[in-house]
């Protein structure tokens, strides 16, 4: 369900005024779901104290203090009048928009403008003439100690056919009736998750409990093309430590057969290694590389251009920028081609290490390249030009990208598995476009360029918590509205964890009675069912305190009581957040 425009247009009023108006919200329910045990808390806590919600019902939408900072009148046709949206955007780019409509003066038929590779090396300026290879070759310094790097060992693998297809169906005879009926049973279950992957009876949980109910050996009961739909359905799913777990124990049973696994198969275990927690570090790191050792000099299968993807990203988001730049060397030897995700992955190492011209040589080496650019890309810019502290630049391509409103493609609302759609579908349209590249604009034309919620949790995150610029965030909030962005839950998080860094002195523009604004719109719109919304104990550490920081212990307690009521927790998750809380009142 999308959260209504008056909900997720209101938080740019909220952190910027606190004068009502006459319009309210229904008030909030008392639900009286999982308390804290009173006998953990100071006895000092009365009977009498008010509930926080009753004194912020009122919405944010009733703080309003200045005008919008964009119009929120409904986008015309492409062949109507030029919509007020782009009267904010810099002059430059409304004389680029006003020569391109007198190119163009009637779209409607043809489709969206095509888009020319001047006119992408153009959302990201600066930087000299240098290339990728120059400022990777900075960061190496080989003969900084007085001695050149060893040629080191020749690897050298096989790929054998004959053990990714065993058991054949020759092989799975004189198999009783139980079995075979749970064999049945799990083939349709499989095949209908690959086909149909939002239906709740082909979750991948109860796949794994049909797979558990065959006897040991599991794996020898199946065929090989049903281990490898098995072995698929579980590595397309999000990566997290559950899901990771389960893929594992599907992996120990096939090396315990005595079986191999494909190329993507180990590709897939190498990602879940690397990728099942949210920050990688040293541990994933060494966990990624131990699978590529087994992978090549044990289960002798040779490592692709996806395994080097992976290995590339785990070491770059690790900080191990020595092993990433030797991962680069490796694929380079090899005579890998680079790709999207590798392209990516490099702006991303530039900006990690903070160097921008890095950032900028990886952008325009990926569009010589002949990759489709979108959205992803330029958020992975921002990211990289805030990182290096370049906020202007990001601001740019920021402005850049709200001027390809009125000429992107509406693409439906994106999650994990249409991400991967888009990202293959965009893959393959890289490569028509560099077979014929007479069609590369016509193409690019296609591809989105507009801000989504990914560019405004990265814009968020880094003014709400790293700056603590409320004025730029109230901007980002009320734009996310204007572009029929919906509000997620990580917005809200990196508002409390403004308020929780930047509040609780006097004088603060993160004050305690904003918090409660922005407090009352994150209920109502959980009340509401919306979207993207949810409670999980990152959301309740940052929530309480930022009540601790800006308000009082009343508050922070009426704050757990308002969680507690929408919140249905496992026993863990429960226990933490009351000892967080029993030690958060302690200080």
């Amino acid at each position: 369900m999308k959260v209504p425009s008056r909900v997720d247009g209101s938080i740019y009023g909220a952190i910027l005024s606190s004068r009502p108006s006459s319009s309210t919200f229904p008030a909030l329910p008392n639900g009286a779901g999982v308390r804290l045990p009173w006998a953990m808390l100071p006895a000092w806590r009365s009977d009498g104290v008010r509930r926080l919600c009753s004194r912020c019902a009122y919405t944010i939408s009733q703080k309003f203090s200045r005008p919008r900072l964009l119009t929120t009148s409904p986008v015309r046709p492409t062949g109507a009048q030029p919509v007020q949206a782009v009267a904010s955007s810099p002059p430059l780019i409304r004389r680029k928009i006003s020569a391109a409509d007198q190119r163009l003066p009637d779209t409607r038929a043809r489709g969206p403008p095509a888009v020319k590779k001047e006119d992408l090396l153009a959302l990201v300026e600066g930087g000299g003439e240098d290339t990728v290879e120059d400022h990777l070759e900075f960061f190496r310094d080989p003969y900084l100690r007085g001695y050149a790097p060893s040629d080191g060992p020749k690897v050298e693998v096989s790929n054998r056919k004959e053990d990714t297809q065993f058991p054949s169906y020759t092989d799975l005879e004189n198999l009783n009736d139980g079995v075979e009926e749970t064999l049945k049973r799990l083939r349709t279950t499989v095949l209908w998750r690959l086909r149909y992957r939002h239906s709740n009876e082909t979750d991948p949980e109860n796949i794994y409990q049909i797979y558990m109910k065959l006897p040991e050996p599991r794996m020898r009961h199946l065929h090989f093309r049903l281990r490898h739909n098995l072995l698929r359905v579980f590595g397309e799913t999000r990566k997290t430590p559950k899901s990771m777990l389960r893929y594992f124990a599907l992996v120990a049973d096939v090396k315990n057969c005595g079986l191999r696994l494909s190329q993507a198969e180990w590709n897939a275990a190498m990602s879940f290694a690397s990728r099942y927690v949210g920050k990688s570090t040293e541990t994933e790191v060494e966990s990624a590389l131990m699978l590529w050792k087994e992978m090549e000099r044990e289960a002798g299968v040779e490592a692709n251009s996806v395994t080097f993807g992976i290995l590339f990203d785990v070491a770059s988001k690790a900080g191990n920028f020595t092993l990433a730049e030797m991962l680069y060397q490796v694929m380079e030897k090899r005579g890998w081609e680079f790709n999207r995700y590798h392209h990516v992955s490099l702006i991303h190492f530039f900006g990690l290490k903070m160097d921008s011209d890095g950032v900028r040589a990886a952008y325009r080496d990926m569009v010589e390249a002949g990759e489709i650019i979108d959205t992803v890309v330029l958020n992975c810019v921002i990211s990289g030009f805030l990182r290096s502290g370049e906020e202007d630049s990001a601001e740019r391509v920021y402005q850049r990208m709200k001027a390809f409103h009125l000429r992107s493609v509406k693409l439906p609302d994106r999650d994990y598995f249409k991400n991967t759609v888009i990202t293959k579908v965009l893959m393959m349209l890289s490569k028509v476009s560099r077979k014929h590249p007479e069609l590369q604009g016509t193409l690019q034309a296609v591809s989105p360029l507009v801000p989504d919620l990914h560019t405004y949790r990265i814009l968020v995150n880094h003014f709400a918590v790293k700056l603590g610029d409320l004025g730029r965030v109230a901007q980002y909030l009320d734009e996310m509205s204007f572009f029929n962005v919906p509000l997620h839950g990580s917005i809200f998080l990196a508002l409390f964890k403004g308020f929780s860094t930047h509040g609780g002195y006097s004088g603060s523009d993160w004050s305690e009675q904003r918090l409660s604004s922005v407090w009352s719109a994150f209920l109502q719109a959980l009340d509401k069912d919306a979207a993207g919304l949810y409670i999980n104990t990152w959301m309740v550490v940052w929530a309480l305190r930022a009540f601790h920081k800006c308000g009082s212990k009343e508050m922070v307690l009426e704050a757990y009581d308002a969680l507690s009521s929408r919140w249905d927790p496992q026993q863990m998750d429960t226990e933490f957040a009351a000892d967080f809380l029993y030690k958060l009142l302690k200080q």
